[in-house]
């Protein structure tokens, strides 16, 4: 039995948990949330994890969530030719570090940012959202001298890459790159021509309308 994963193709952490499956051409059932041919996977995925956030992997009896721990978990329970943790411990914990980077600094202020923008005029938070893309341009200056001289982000393509592509892709959308950040843009240009993620982001192009700022006119 392959395993289920609950999910929405344009969920940043869905496309996050998706790049590791198609990297390793590793079976899943795609219950995606919100599809009119899929309309109980979300009753499903309620029952499994009443947090009600996706993405979530059942597999048999096993419930993970957290797009992290769903990557580390097809890491060891459905491996494939590409090893996503490495096995040395120390360039492991240099992957999990960079995961927690683009997951906490570059994620996390994009969604405070993208977040205020659904609110209404008179309860948005503008200094939150200041505060947000000071985060932001410090986690892009840092990121931009880590990638200086590197392909991927911690060694060969794997955990931390997952968590970049759809982090940098989203976040150059609200608080863009630009030129200030060379290396930086080369590594969001080579993210979004892997056939991984560039499978995540084509299942998720009907979906751009729910971008509230706009989604650009290119990607």
């Amino acid at each position: 039995m392959v395993p289920s994963l609950y999910a929405h193709p344009f969920s940043s952490y869905c496309q996050k948990a998706l790049i590791a499956l198609y990297e390793n051409g590793t079976g899943f059932r795609y219950r995606r949330i919100g599809q009119d041919d899929d309309p109980a996977a979300f009753a499903e995925m309620t029952a499994l994890w009443p947090m009600k956030r996706f993405p979530v992997l059942a597999d048999g009896d096993r419930t993970v969530f957290e797009t992290t721990v769903i990557i580390e978990y097809l890491d060891v329970h459905h491996p494939g030719p590409l090893r996503l943790i490495p096995e040395d411990p120390a360039a492991a914990l240099d992957a999990r570090m960079l995961d927690r980077v683009f997951d906490n600094y570059v994620m996390t202020p994009l969604q405070k940012i993208v977040g205020d923008s659904l609110r209404p005029a008179d309860r948005r938070d503008r200094q939150g959202v200041d505060e947000a893309r000071g985060m932001l341009d410090t986690a892009y200056g840092w990121l931009d001298s880590r990638m200086a001289g590197r392909e991927w982000a911690a060694g060969g393509f794997g955990l931390a890459d997952c968590a970049a592509a759809p982090s940098l892709f989203y976040a150059d959308w609200a608080h863009p790159l630009g030129d200030r950040f060379p290396a930086l843009r080369r590594y969001r240009d080579r993210l979004l021509a892997r056939p991984s993620f560039a499978r995540a982001v084509d299942e998720a192009r009907p979906f751009r309308h729910l971008f509230p700022l706009g989604a650009p006119d290119r990607d």
